[in-house]
């Protein structure tokens, strides 16, 4: 196997040469600008039955932002170590699936631009529009010489976008739980859970589900340091990927689960302490200091942990009656949307 010019493709492609039958793997796609062609990977753990639960985690759609590519390459090695030796985690997936896709931009990656190379930034480049969208931030059409444009109107989606779509398809389609996590920086001074929609300020159809997640995580570990909240409470956007892979998979309405979080690092923590960071391109958006690296490469080992047992374990917190989803949905209400400029 040739060895990219990335380093995180060749950590992907190291490890696939390791693990053997252990992983399956595929090229969703390749992204590519002139004569620089680099592959987008998969790789799937567990089952192959379509109806199991399903955890994916996904890095690198924006690629300035080069930590969560890191972050999700580190829980990648991390959880194949495991898969090595630890047999409860071998019966374990025996029920269920996770997957991987590290690198959804991996010239972004490379050359430390958000976009792809085409200008586009592909987390606002789905057939979605916004109801009251964020004002640029929350996607245009002008020209691909600003941030955060979408792409022409009525184009086909990036390259690099379609492979993360089909990828995801592909592992959850017929599934009856899904979780997927789409991790990213850039905002705050603390690390947050987003859930959809990031399109309005609608509640998600399955608030009750996301609420009931909040819990197990809350209970489970009472003093993380996740904020755990609806995206459109902060800014909406056109395009979003994960709005539109849900309403393509039709959650609830089909009676399958599907939960899609974006984990938002906090890299104002970074800068608050190195602000010499803000004068680098990737400065505002990675931890460039050596242990800050490391700590944030170790940080998010419990959710990943987390994550793994909740799909293995629904009747805890997914398999719930009519009557717990209601009550649910109701704390949610109140939790999230109770405040100016949100809609029940």
């Amino acid at each position: 196997m040739a060895m990219s010019t990335l380093p995180e493709i060749q950590q992907i492609e190291a490890r696939i040469e390791s693990m053997g039958s252990a992983m399956r793997s595929e090229i969703l796609e390749y992204s590519q600008d002139g004569d620089l062609r680099l592959p987008i990977y998969k790789v799937s753990f567990g089952t192959t039955d379509p109806q199991a639960p399903v955890l994916g985690i996904v890095g690198g759609v924006h690629g300035l932002e080069r930590i969560g590519a890191q972050v999700t390459v580190s829980l990648l090695n991390s959880f194949a170590e495991l898969v090595r030796w630890d047999r409860q985690m071998q019966r374990t997936l025996q029920d269920v699936r996770v997957f991987f896709i590290p690198t959804v931009n991996p010239i972004g990656i490379l050359r430390k631009t958000r976009s792809n190379p085409r200008g586009v930034d592909l987390m606002r480049n789905a057939p979605i529009d916004a109801d009251k969208p964020a004002r640029w931030l929350g996607g245009h059409r002008y020209s691909a010489k600003l941030p955060w444009y979408r792409g022409k109107e009525n184009e086909p989606m990036e390259v690099e976008a379609q492979g993360l779509v089909r990828g995801v398809q592909q592992e959850i389609k017929d599934s009856q739980l899904a979780i997927t996590l789409d991790c990213h920086s850039g905002f705050g001074l603390q690390d947050r859970l987003w859930f959809p929609y990031a399109r309005t300020q609608d509640p998600f159809p399955e608030l009750g589900l996301a609420h009931s997640f909040k819990n197990l995580l809350d209970q489970t570990y009472p003093h993380h340091f996740y904020k755990f909240e609806p995206q459109a409470g902060t800014y909406t956007t056109h395009g979003d990927l994960w709005d539109y892979l849900y309403l393509q998979h039709q959650g609830i309405e089909r009676g399958k689960q599907y939960l899609p979080l974006c984990l938002e690092m906090g890299s104002w923590m970074w800068v608050k302490k190195h602000p010499s960071q803000l004068f680098r391109a990737d400065g505002p958006f990675n931890p460039l200091i050596g242990h800050r690296h490391q700590r944030t490469l170790r940080r998010h080992n419990t959710l990943l942990e987390l994550m793994i047992r909740a799909i293995a374990n629904p009747s805890v917190w997914a398999a719930l009656t009519a009557e717990q989803l209601d009550q649910h949905r109701l704390q949610a209400q109140n939790l999230w949307y109770a405040g100016v400029g949100f809609r029940r």
